[in-house]
């Protein structure tokens, strides 16, 4: 049996794909391809956006969650073919070093190891302090930089070279579950709706936007160009059920807890209520985060987008964000597509959410 058995597909396919921020085409193919027979129609636009359509009601419900992973970009190359770089979107620079990674090149991919002088070659102060971005490279076994450039131009992204894994039968470990958790609960909410015999009064649109990590740039054009009467973005939250973590100051989120429905200035009030009306009229585990300011996520934009939107936010809980082995629990992610398909089917076209 294979030990991914129990996982979807499409969220496989999702997690193996690579799109650093910037160059998410890899991903988008992939939501091309399982959405062809869902949804009546996908668009793509210049910032790589990818939006599926499902009917055609005459008020709209956009269900966004981005495509786009942090990862790092070439910036110089040396003349004994060690290749630097600057980071796309943001790192935990400590965890940088001693990483396999793969270059997204023109004729494909190349891969490397991130490297940085060996603890032996410090001195006591030294193994105390956190590497600078420029003082880790990659090395792709090159002897010159004829000899790396034939392989590699500055600009080309770099993303962590890691396999998608198993841990115990409902917890994943993957590179970029920040967001192809979000990616994935925003489309396959459609894909079932579409199977489903009762269709939503509003028309859904799915997006898979760009650019969130460094400044969710394609929710800003996708939302405008949806116009949508209701949003909801769907991204990663940090789960806080690990060792040393304070909960006064960040609250209790747990790993197979269920969906997480943002609350605070961010999200509509009414669209708030309305979700949580879904999860405990369907029996869909859920939680609360309280968000104070604007939220670091698509929610942001899609919020005050023309003149403004009834938005709401759900999470999917993870642990190690923006790390190379982020942690979900495959539980958490079916609850948010649960609650999405309810939220959609519970929308009228007599709604108003204003307040």
């Amino acid at each position: 049996m294979s030990e991914y058995s129990d996982m979807d597909e499409f969220l496989l396919e999702l997690l193996r794909s690579r799109g650093p921020t910037g160059t998410e085409h890899e991903t988008a193919q992939v939501i091309e391809k399982y959405m062809a027979s869902s949804a009546d129609k996908i668009l793509k636009d210049v910032l790589g956006n990818r939006l599926a359509v499902l009917g055609d009601g005459q008020k709209s419900l956009m269900i966004a969650g981005h495509m786009d992973e942090i990862g790092l970009i070439v910036s110089y190359i040396d003349d004994n073919g060690f290749i630097f770089f600057e980071q796309l979107g943001g790192h935990d620079t400590s965890m940088i070093s001693g990483r396999r990674v793969a270059i997204l090149t023109k004729g494909g991919n190349v891969y490397g190891v991130t490297g940085k002088r060996a603890i032996h070659l410090m001195d006591a102060k030294e193994r105390k302090e956190v590497p600078e971005t420029h003082q880790i490279w990659i090395d792709i076994g090159a002897k010159s930089r004829a000899e790396a450039e034939k392989l590699v131009r500055i600009g080309d992204p770099v993303v962590y070279d890691t396999m998608v894994r198993m841990l115990g039968e409902r917890r994943c470990a993957a590179r970029a579950f920040d967001d192809r958790a979000g990616c994935y609960c925003a489309f396959e909410t459609m894909r079932r709706l579409a199977k489903s015999a009762q269709k939503p009064e509003y028309r859904l649109v799915s997006v898979a936007t760009t650019q969130e990590e460094i400044g969710t740039r394609g929710a800003i054009t996708s939302s405008f160009a949806v116009n949508p009467s209701v949003a909801v973005a769907v991204d990663v939250t940090h789960a806080t059920d690990f060792p040393g973590i304070d909960r006064h100051r960040f609250g209790s989120i747990k790993l197979g807890g269920g969906a997480v429905i943002s609350r605070g200035p961010n999200i509509n009030p009414k669209v708030f209520e309305r979700l949580v009306e879904c999860a405990e009229g369907n029996n869909i585990p859920y939680q609360v985060e309280a968000e104070s300011r604007p939220t670091g996520t698509d929610a942001r934009v899609m919020q005050t987008t023309r003149g403004g939107v009834a938005t709401g936010l759900l999470g999917v809980p993870l642990r190690y964000m923006h790390t190379p082995s982020e942690v979900v629990d495959l539980d958490d992610m079916e609850a948010c597509v649960k609650l999405l398909a309810a939220f959609a089917l519970s929308l009228k076209n007599t709604d108003d959410f204003t307040f």
